[in-house]
This record gives structure tokens, sequence and C-alpha cells, in this order.
């Protein structure tokens, strides 16, 4: 069987890691797989990127244009929704050509429009969708923020100026993925229990298969290992200090919370100053360096890594990961953290509190209360419960994420949609 992957980017970005890494699960169990993105980072054979040329920038660019122009001239919320009215055409590439299945994740931001994934769904190959966000059953959104007119029709988007001015783009797009989507059967897969009921309740997937796969990891990969030679690695201290951890790509994007996160640690220092004395924040990601004086305690900043091998080794480092993300599906930070035997705190939202069990590897926060936050840091960093913890959030990655049982599930959906599109082909 011979499956390509299809994702804007090779490595930069949540999406981009986790189907790569499905690749890789999937050739270690039998599978044919192969990646083909807009934007490659490595010189892996089996990731081939689309034709270079001065077109792709401008296509990104002319997207933007458009949703800046329906947003009355402003650029609020404009990375926030995505309208695919430009992009490449991929089915004519040898690498398409070539595969039994075509599993589409994350395509955004010009590189496949509606009509190249039209294209694709009428290519007469079976089609598999991850939802890493909800773009695939919304109109344009990558988040609805609540929003649920995707249930049975998007219109007038809260997210843009006035739903769009006179140019009702939600519409519009969702309209035509409605028409695009019922040409064949199709296979939706979400990355959480979370997203995949959200996508259930869209009436684009109606009729189609709707499924709850996690991301894989790599355990070999990331694993416990000693905390004061990681902190030698990392450049840390190794005075028995608490290290917690926060990351995020970006770490002043206003969804990645760290404001809760502010508040959390004044409230731990202002109500547990023994502990406090004795805490330090890893803040991981670019921009940084511009939070630091916003955090009551010792602050080590680092730039945003992409090596596995460093990002191993400062999981390892710390003693517990804080995401205080305000939406998120699966995030691949938890799950690398608790591969590495780290315990994790979050927000009760999107699929987070699937993959935390709540006072059992790590602690689920009420949703953004930095009250309930702090006070989940304090318990996790209780030295009572401490190793328990460790050991609990290790154990649910090894029987949750791993490589063999994520490729084992997805293997199945390929197989069931061969044989899907094999019969319906059969009825013509």
């Amino acid at each position: 069987m011979r499956v390509l992957i299809i994702n804007t980017s090779e490595r930069i970005g949540g999406a981009a890691i986790a189907a790569n890494r499905l690749m890789e699960a999937l050739k270690k169990n039998g599978v044919k797989a192969s990646m083909l993105v807009r934007d490659k980072q490595t010189d892996q054979m089996t990731v081939e990127r689309i034709g270079q040329s001065w077109l792709l920038p401008i296509k990104f660019l002319w997207e933007r244009v458009c949703i800046w122009l329906s947003n009355g001239f402003s650029k609020h919320n404009i990375f926030q929704v995505d309208i695919a009215n430009t992009g490449t055409d991929i089915t004519k590439m040898f690498e398409f050509e070539q595969a039994d299945v075509i599993h589409l994740h994350w395509v955004n931001q010009g590189f496949l429009s509606t009509d190249d994934i039209a294209r694709i769904i009428n290519s007469g190959k079976p089609v598999v969708f991850t939802m890493h966000d909800m773009w695939y059953f919304t109109g344009i959104c990558h988040y609805s923020a609540g929003c649920q007119r995707y249930t049975n029709g998007c219109h007038h988007c809260p997210l843009l100026t006035h739903g769009g001015l006179g140019r009702d783009l939600a519409q519009q797009v969702y309209n035509k993925k409605q028409r695009i989507y019922s040409t064949t059967h199709l296979a939706f897969i979400g990355c959480s229990n979370w997203i995949t009921q959200l996508a259930r309740a869209s009436r684009l997937t109606e009729g189609h298969y709707v499924a709850n796969i996690p991301n894989a990891i790599n355990t070999n990969t990331f694993h416990p290992i000693d905390k004061t030679a990681a902190r030698k690695q990392r450049q840390l201290p190794t005075d028995g200090r608490r290290l917690i951890l926060f990351g995020s790509q970006r770490i002043t994007d206003p969804r990645k919370g760290f404001t809760y996160l502010a508040q959390a640690c004044q409230t731990i220092k202002a109500r547990n100053p023994q502990l406090a004395e004795n805490i330090g924040v890893v803040v991981l990601g670019s921009e940084s360096e511009k939070v630091q004086d916003r955090l009551p305690f010792t602050v080590y900043t680092m730039k945003y890594m992409s090596g596995e091998q460093d990002i191993m080794e400062l999981y390892n480092a710390v003693d517990l990961f804080v995401t205080p993300s305000l939406q998120d599906n699966l995030p691949n930070t938890i799950v690398e953290a608790m591969a590495c035997g780290t315990p994790c705190v979050g927000f009760n939202v999107g699929g987070i509190p699937e993959m935390i069990d709540h006072e059992e590897n790590g602690y689920v926060a009420q949703y953004m209360d930095a009250d309930d936050l702090a006070r989940g840091i304090e318990w996790c960093l209780d030295p009572s419960r401490y190793d328990d913890l460790c050991k609990s959030a290790h154990d649910k990655a090894l029987a949750t994420y791993s490589e063999d049982r994520v490729a084992r599930r997805y293997t199945e959906v390929y197989e069931m949609m061969m044989e899907t599109h094999e019969a319906d082909t059969n009825k013509r």
C-alpha cells in the first residue's frame, strides 16, 4: 500500500510534526508512506516538495488580501481564517499518481485551494482527512471560538468585521466544500475526541466516516533520562530548583494563554512563598525575551527548537510542563512531555482533558482560571506525589500514543477506504 501524506510544511508547526511522525510510524509498520509538502526543511528522501515558483508567496499574499478586503481593510483575525481561493494542482505529480491513498493534513495558507481539493477527491483515489483544527468542517475558520453556525451552514463569520461585509466568504466556502465532499465517500479523522465530536455535528461530514485517532510519538526518541544530565545539556541550573516549562512557536500569541501563566505565578508567589523561592520558568519559543519581566520567578529563555534530541532533553530537564492554551486540539507538546515522564498542567479545553488525566498524570485546571492553574502547579510539584505522576505520565504515552498503535489504526482506515472506494467504483 502506498500512502501520500500531504501537508503545507514538512517540519514547522504542530500539524507538520504530527504528519511527519505518522509517515515514519507507517513506514515502520510496512506501509510505503511518503510526504508531499510546499515547504521542505530537511533532506529526508521520502519527503517531496512541489515545484518551486515565485508564484507561491504571491498565492499566499493574494489569499490574505482577499480576506483583508472582505474584512473592511482590517488585519484583525486575517490569520484565523483561510478561504483557500488559490493553490497548486498536485494531481499530475508522479508522487500523487503512484499513491493508493491520499491523506490530507493541514494544507492551508495558499498550498491547496478548494478547487485543488476537489481535483484530489475526483481523481479516483480514496481520500482521508486528518483534522488538526476545525477548517475541514467549517466555512473558513480554524477554530470557531464557540460559534455553532458551522453545524448547518456557516454565514456572517464573527471573526470578520460585520461578517465579511457584503461578501459572505464563510457561506461561499462552506457551500463549496459541501458540493466537493458530496461526490464520494471520505474519511475525517480527528486527533482528539473533542474535535471528532465537533466534526460529527457539522453538516459537511454527513454520510462520511468520522473517527478519532491520536497523533503518534516515537517513544524511543522521547523517553525519560537523568534530570541532572539533561539540565547540564540544556545549560539549566542543577541546584535542585523546580523548573516549569512553557513553550510556543510564538509566545505572544493570545491563544497560547501566557497571561494566565503569569497570573498563576503571581498567585503562587503570594500564597506559597517557600515554594516560590525555589521555582524557575523556562520559556521556549520566538519572542520569549518579551515576557521575562511579566514573571515573578527567574526566567530562562530559549529560542524555538526543531531538533527532537534537544526537545527531549528539555522536557527531561524540567519538572513540569504547563500549557495554558485557550484553544487546542491534541497538542504534540503534551504527548512529548508525557513520553519523557514529565507531568503536565493545562486548561479544561479542546483535547487537553483527554490527554491529561486529572490528578493521575497531571492537573486539568478550570478553563481560564489562573487561580486553579496555580493550584495545579502547586499540586503537581508536591514531592509526596511527584514520582507517581511522572510514572503515570510515561505509562499513558506508551499505552496511547505509540507509533505501532497509531499506525495500525490508520492502516485499518486506509484499507476500509480502499474497499469502500472499490465498491463505489463497481456500482457506477
